[in-house]
């Protein structure tokens, strides 16, 4: 029950990040935000804030943020509509009910002649054989079985913003992640502790190469085989061609510099055999240090994940071994029976993944949407909204598609 939870938090976080990334940057150019919605399909729980609808949604494979212009408004008012209008004490209209027997602040019942909310926000309507036009509020709400939705006039629309505003409103989703990945790793580095630079150990291996030589949590290698260390980086590369080579140690114990003699074990470490003494540097909490740490580190794992992309386009990678929500679900499993610095660490990981996933250059993510704004800034119109609708409805159709796939191979590896 624990790791469920850990799990729906998780995803949870992940999502609602990267989303409210989004929300935030088109509510500052503008853009009237007609849902937050963490998770696709039925919905669960909502709650209505000003001009935007939160909802929780029932299968919590993603999010998305309905900004009006974007797509096809959910609720359209069309010529023969049967409406009622709630008027203003100015007599402007701020409701329109569709069905107006529903509803008990009607003021004005009748067909649509002529609805126009985005330009001259009139409603002309045709009440018994009389044409009338009132004005619409720019906040009139649409009103269709229970669904409220606010009108947009053309101003507060996607398309109405410079390509500036809307490359950072699509761009913010991706960037909250990296941002999410780095405070998380500052946390972890502020609890823990961040790795010194020094030579100092933090623990040793049972029946490690150092254990067995007598090396000690606090003893400070200073050199192998009389060169000398700088960090723990040379440390590594001084080890990693002499595994089961005996090797000469030099330490310092309580201010005495003490040499021993040892063999390095062997570690298949990326196809090559390095050798190890068994040992992990000593941890310091230090703001400073965690804040500096968890900038590299996530500069690191994002270098990591390009690199992976990289070799599966250029087919280094195959499909079948991309993790897919199964997969992932079992890892985070197996990382949350580990602590909860363990599930940080991982939660960072896929933070870094959601956001480097998302900026890729294909239909229907983030990142297919800045190209599409790249052409329109290069080109100086935009590309027919039609046209880049079904570019982007194809491509999620293909990524669904990979995600089926993905999933099957989740599946096939649960019972291998």
């Amino acid at each position: 029950m624990t790791t469920f939870i850990a799990i729906v938090l998780m995803f949870g976080v992940l999502i609602s990040v990267h989303e409210w990334g989004h929300l935030v940057m088109a509510k500052r150019a503008g853009i009237l935000c007609h849902e937050f919605a963490i998770g696709f399909g039925p919905k669960i729980l909502s709650f209505r804030k000003n001009e935007t609808l939160y909802t929780i949604r029932l299968l919590p494979i993603g999010g998305y943020v309905k900004m009006a212009g974007e797509d096809f408004e959910p609720i359209e008012v069309k010529a023969g509509q049967h409406v009622g209008l709630r008027l203003t004490a100015a007599g402007t209209v701020d409701r329109v009910y569709f069905q107006p027997d529903q509803a008990t602040d009607v003021h004005v019942v009748g067909t649509v002649d002529k609805f126009d909310s985005i330009r001259e926000l009139k409603v002309q309507l045709l009440v018994d054989e009389e044409v009338r036009v009132y004005e619409l509020e720019r906040e009139t709400l649409l009103v269709d079985q229970g669904m409220e939705i606010q009108i947009a006039p053309y101003d507060r629309t996607f398309g109405a913003q410079s390509v500036w505003k809307r490359v950072l409103a699509i761009a913010a989703g991706p960037a909250m992640n990296f941002v999410l990945a780095f405070i998380l790793l500052v946390i972890v580095g502020l609890v823990q502790g961040t790795p010194t630079d020094d030579g100092q150990i933090g623990t040793v291996q049972p029946e490690s190469a150092a254990a067995q030589a007598g090396l000690m949590a606090g003893d400070e290698i200073i050199s192998i085989e009389g060169n000398e260390l700088d960090n723990w980086a040379d440390l590594r590369e001084a080890l990693a061609d002499r595994a089961d080579v005996p090797t000469e140690v030099t330490y310092v114990r309580a201010g005495t510099e003490q040499t021993v003699t040892l063999t390095p074990q062997p570690l298949e470490q990326n196809g090559e055999t390095v050798g190890i003494l068994g040992v992990t540097n000593a941890l310091e909490r230090s703001p400073t240090k965690a804040f500096t740490t968890g900038a590299e580190t996530t500069w690191t794992m994002s270098t990591l994940i390009f690199s992976a992309v990289g070799d599966l386009v250029t087919g280094q990678v195959g499909v079948d071994q991309l993790a897919g929500p199964v997969g992932i679900v079992r890892m985070t499993d197996e990382v949350a029976a580990s602590g909860l610095i363990m599930l940080l660490n991982w939660t960072a990981l896929l933070s870094v993944n959601l956001a480097i996933f998302n900026l890729l250059p294909l239909p229907a993510l983030d990142g297919g949407r800045l190209i599409f704004l790249f052409f329109e800034a290069v080109r100086g119109r935009p590309i027919d909204p039609k046209k880049e609708g079904f570019v982007h409805f194809i491509g999620f159709a293909l990524l669904m598609l990979l995600m089926l796939i993905v999933t099957w191979n989740d599946i096939q590896s649960f019972f291998k």
